[in-house]
């Protein structure tokens, strides 16, 4: 068993541009569960809207990859005003149960038969971001030190998608400082109480998703830009679960609870699924788990035992507040 093998693997996905893509997640999940206490389990939806957003724009109407991020943003604010404006009055359950139906329905209209000449259906867009790759000034090859390398093109996005975790990071910070963000904490821990105090507690709630949704989009846009191609079913309900997993390993309501997550969760991902594969290529494993389909799921079982038992023992996360947990549903 090659050790230098499995840790390089780990530490490439830890900093690699889909671990930053789900920091992106976790810090506008950050603002609605953490600071403002919305369940919502349909973050995912506006990763999808983002996407198709610029998807649609570059593969279907031939619009400027600039244009379809606009548009891209702009479907988020109209899906946040969708689903807050009925919702956001209810009880905390009913709206998390709204938002993950709200996210699968907009999965399986976009990737349905009738959809295709503007979404792809099951096949999807490619190549949407031809645009963002003309503007890599690395040159071509392979950069990076030791285990820590990236071809040309992955490390350019992966810094511009770090660059947009810092910016999305700093204006969060900002926010929350803010008397604005003040409110939003005081509606987390009770919102009558805020209520009492003449503040309009919808208003906040939905501007908090409106925000929170932006960067969730944003999020969506950079999974896109990425492999610049985007497909219906890499917006599956479990990349929401993914990101409360990462935000509750950072820690909830913490400025870099979100990055510190997204580096230690996909660590671990990578590095599960590594060793179990340098296992079964040793005899180590039995074929019932050697296959990529078992690998696969064997390291999200352990990633997720390794979540129950952090929450048995520091359900705060590693730099959170046990207090910040406390949600009045």
């Amino acid at each position: 068993m090659d050790l230098s093998t499995i840790l390089g693997n780990a530490f490439r996905a830890a900093m690699g541009p889909e671990a930053a893509v789900y920091a992106l997640a976790a810090i506008g999940l950050n603002l609605h569960y953490g600071f403002t206490g919305l369940l919502n389990f349909g973050m995912v939806g506006f990763m999808l809207v983002g996407a198709y957003g610029v998807g649609i724009s570059v593969a279907t109407f031939g619009w400027s990859m600039w244009v379809g991020i606009g548009v891209g943003l702009a479907g988020c604010v109209v899906l946040a005003l969708a689903m807050g404006l009925p919702t956001l009055r209810l009880r905390s359950d009913y709206f998390a149960i709204t938002t993950i139906a709200v996210a699968e329905i907009l999965r399986l209209v976009v990737r349905s038969a009738p959809a295709d000449p503007l979404t792809g259906s099951v096949f999807g867009l490619q190549g949407i971001a031809v645009e963002f790759y003309r503007l890599n000034p690395i040159p071509r090859g392979r950069h990076g030190i030791g285990v820590l390398s990236f071809p040309h093109t992955q490390l350019w996005a992966l810094l511009v998608t770090w660059a947009v975790v810092a910016l999305a990071t700093i204006l969060i910070v900002l926010l929350v400082r803010s008397p604005w963000g003040r409110v939003l904490k005081s509606i987390r821990e009770d919102e009558d109480a805020a209520r009492s105090l003449g503040k309009n507690v919808f208003a906040y709630k939905m501007q908090s998703l409106v925000v929170g949704g932006l960067i969730g989009g944003m999020a969506g846009i950079m999974f896109a830009i990425t492999p610049s191609a985007v497909n219906a079913d890499a917006f599956r309900p479990q990349v929401t679960f993914f990101a409360y997993a990462i935000l509750i390993l950072g820690g909830a309501a913490t400025r870099m609870g979100p990055i510190v997550g997204a580096v230690l969760f996909w660590f671990l991902i990578a590095g599960v699924q590594s060793f179990l594969r340098e296992a079964a290529g040793t005899d180590w494993l039995p074929d019932l788990l050697s296959g990529s389909e078992a690998v696969g799921a064997v390291s999200i079982g352990l990633v997720g035992l390794g979540l129950m038992l952090l929450m048995i023992f520091r359900p705060q996360g590693i730099f959170g507040d046990k207090d910040e947990m406390r949600l009045d549903a």
